[in-house]
């Protein structure tokens, strides 16, 4: 998001360069440069660790593939935090341990998404309002069933499989 009013006191703002970041958007009342703010997300590919993975029917994000739990960073948490309590929400399973992989720029939705590996020892899944349908499925299949290659799903994937 790229701002044109100061979120402070409302005026128009002007462009200025500031230092190495170029003309950014500032508030000549505040004194103060406006940068271009985005969302962080997390998505995690959760396993348990035998070569299944966990894949998510969410048809409000696709009917066409399945997808990862995923969400956004509330103000306070960790990316850590929030990739936990994420996967308890939205399939009720417990991490026994959490990998980061990666971040991964998702320019659809202008979001910065913060990859991990969750494991769990739990199989049986309980899905929040959110979620239409999930299931284990082992991770070779599962290349075939998230968005293609380029997507952040299969690249948690290949990283899992050491593709």
């Amino acid at each position: 998001m790229r701002f044109t009013y100061c979120p402070d006191c409302g005026k128009k703002l002007i462009t200025k360069p500031i230092g190495d970041e170029g003309n950014i958007p500032y508030c000549e009342d505040c004194q103060r440069p406006l940068f271009d703010m985005f969302s962080s997300c997390i998505i995690v590919l959760v396993t348990d660790g035998k070569g299944q993975v966990v894949l998510l029917n969410q048809n409000y994000i696709s009917t066409k593939y399945f997808n990862l739990v995923s969400g956004y960073i509330k103000p306070k948490e960790t990316a850590e935090t929030t990739a936990y309590r994420e996967v308890k929400e939205e399939v009720g399973l417990d991490l026994t341990s959490l990998q980061f992989v990666g971040t991964y720029w998702f320019d659809k939705k202008e979001q910065l998404m913060i990859g991990f590996i969750g494991k769990t020892d739990t199989k049986e899944l309980t899905l929040s309002s959110e979620v239409d349908g999930a299931q284990w499925v082992d991770a070779k299949q599962a290349l075939s069933m998230v968005h293609p290659k380029g997507s952040v799903s299969y690249a948690l994937i290949e990283h899992l499989l050491n593709v």
